[in-house]
């Protein structure tokens, strides 16, 4: 019961920050609202949450990643794939290396190799904290997708490189030959486990639609359980869990263009995964502020032993580590695109050289969290000869300092150094897509015909088909010949287009207004005004597109 309690109290905070968040005249990320609630609660009640670190990585890696993977646009990853390799890859590395250095250097006290792991840690980048500052400040279109791939990747070469300085502190021995190998098969391994695992349940699930029908309920279930399946499959013979949610979110969106699921199944499930989405977030940050408390504690005590008497020390350790962290990112953004330039250049090609505005704002992009938090939370209580894992609070709370650091000083930053800035153009997606609603409208018009011929055919009521398919139709054809005009015609189409659109909506509200009103007075049943209404509220974000 008193689990039952936290997780409730817990939600409540999730629920809370966002609508903070939005009426607050301080522009600050939602995590941070999430983890002031967090400190909020644990002044004024000990809940005593005990994380494990095992279950809590468990409970919220797999359906995050999976999610990431999902959702990510595949055009932007596959244009940007150069890019977005170096980033994921050899940024992390990179940081790896310098930042896990430059922390044995600034605290002695931490063994070399739980400081590669806390650099490890603090490599992945959380685009959804980017996000968060996006709705205040606006980030070009290409550089969010660059930042969304990078951080699906980095997510998992950050955490097996954590694995990999985890595994040499336990041990105290590490081979790069090992490693790398080890690493092939973590990586190849995961890949195809996350991949087989949607695919192979994929075929399964269509199979059986076809002979018994379609259960929303049911495929919804089996969207949540593919991401912890494949993450569970993978340790189990030990590969990366962590590239297999991945893999298997990825795959997950190429079936999904299959089209099989109902229309009601895919409305229902984006709906279920948002929230889920939300509340995982919202409670790693949340936790993340409940835990902070008795974090400085342990990590004061650890200063103390680096022979500083003042816990003022733990503030001067997380700047230096972010300004670390944003000098290397600074250094290798810098560089790769010295190297593009002069690459093209070689190759006879001109390309418009970025604003250092634009270098800065990547660097400062490169925003920590969840996983970060995540993953440093599951750093071993203990060593193989059961003494306490060396430094581990100080670790915590310095990755926990990296991610609120970070999204302060990106708050701060991102908007003075995008104002007014001169991008370079991006391409316009909006011929691909009038000719996609054209292409659309024309086969809906070849299927009605068919179903209207196939319907009348040898009824005396032929003509009553024949004027249902006419208005049908008529409405595809229009939205034809709104698409196949040119200059100020089409203009002047997509104005009548967003008028009809705001016309609609009015009615819409109206109607539903209408029907809450009749159910008031008992004129209509309950359940005729949900299925009503719910008729309305899908009709009502096809036209808005939300």
């Amino acid at each position: 019961m008193e689990t039952v309690a936290i997780a409730l109290v817990l939600l409540l905070a999730v629920v809370v920050s966002g609508v903070l968040s939005r009426i607050s005249p301080i522009a600050l990320p939602l995590p941070l609202y999430q983890i002031l609630l967090g400190a909020c609660i644990d002044s004024v009640a000990d809940l005593g949450v005990q994380l494990q670190p095992d279950i809590f990585f468990l409970l919220f890696l797999p359906p995050l990643l999976f999610l990431d993977g999902w959702r990510i646009p595949k055009e932007g990853l596959l244009r940007d794939k150069g890019t977005i390799l170096e980033l994921a890859l050899g940024l992390v590395v990179f940081t790896v290396v310098g930042v896990g250095f430059f922390v044995n250097w600034l605290i002695p006290s931490m063994p070399l190799a739980v400081a590669f792991a806390l650099a490890a840690i603090v490599s992945p980048t959380d685009p959804i904290a980017v996000s968060a500052i996006a709705k205040r400040v606006p980030i070009p279109k290409r550089l969010m997708h660059i930042l969304e791939g990078e951080s699906l990747l980095n997510d998992a070469s950050g955490l097996v490189c954590m694995r990999f300085a985890v595994a040499a502190a336990l041990t105290g021995t590490f081979s790069l030959f090992d490693a790398f190998t080890t690493f092939l098969w973590l990586a190849t391994g995961g890949i195809l486990i996350g991949a087989g695992v949607t695919w192979i349940t994929t075929v399964v699930k269509n199979g059986l639609i076809r002979r018994f029908g379609e259960d929303s309920g049911s495929q919804i279930l089996i969207s949540l359980l593919i991401p912890f399946a494949s993450y569970l499959l993978a340790e189990h013979l030990h590969c990366s869990g962590i590239l297999a949610a991945v893999a298997a979110g990825i795959t997950m969106s190429y079936a999904e263009q299959t089209g099989k699921a109902l229309a009601i199944t895919r409305v229902r499930r984006n709906a279920v995964w948002d929230t889920v989405q939300f509340a995982a977030n919202g409670i790693i940050f949340v936790l993340l502020g409940e835990q902070l408390p008795q974090i400085v504690a342990g990590a004061a005590k650890v200063v103390r032993e680096t022979g500083h008497h003042d816990p003022a020390w733990l503030f001067v350790y997380i700047v230096a580590i972010n300004v670390a962290l944003i000098a290397l990112r600074l250094i290798w953004g810098w560089t790769s695109l010295r190297f593009i330039l002069f690459r093209a250049s070689r190759q006879g090609k001109t390309l418009q050289t970025p604003s250092w505005r634009l270098v800065v704002a990547t660097s400062l992009a490169g925003v920590r969290g969840t996983i970060t938090l995540a993953g440093v939370m599951t750093l071993p209580l203990v060593m193989n000869d059961g003494s306490p894992f060396p430094a581990r609070d100080l670790a915590i709370l310095l990755a926990a300092g990296v991610i609120i650091v970070s999204l302060v000083i990106a708050s701060v930053g991102l908007p003075h150094l995008l104002k007014n800035l001169k991008l370079p153009p991006e391409p316009s997606e909006q011929e691909a897509e009038d000719v996609a609603r054209t292409r659309a409208a024309e086969a809906a018009i070849r299927a009605v015909e068919q179903a209207q011929h196939k319907m009348s055919e040898g009824r005396a009521d032929a003509d009553i088909y024949i004027d249902a398919g006419a208005r049908i139709t008529d409405l595809y054809r229009q939205r034809i010949e709104g698409r196949t005009k040119t200059g100020d015609e089409r203009e002047r189409a997509r104005k009548i287009d967003e008028i009809e659109r705001k016309l609609r909506l009015a009615a819409l509200h109206a109607e539903r207004d209408e029907i809450y009103r009749n159910a008031r007075i008992r004129k209509l049943s309950d359940e005729a005004a949900r299925r009503l209404v719910r008729e309305i509220d899908l009709l009502e974000a096809r036209i808005s597109g939300s």
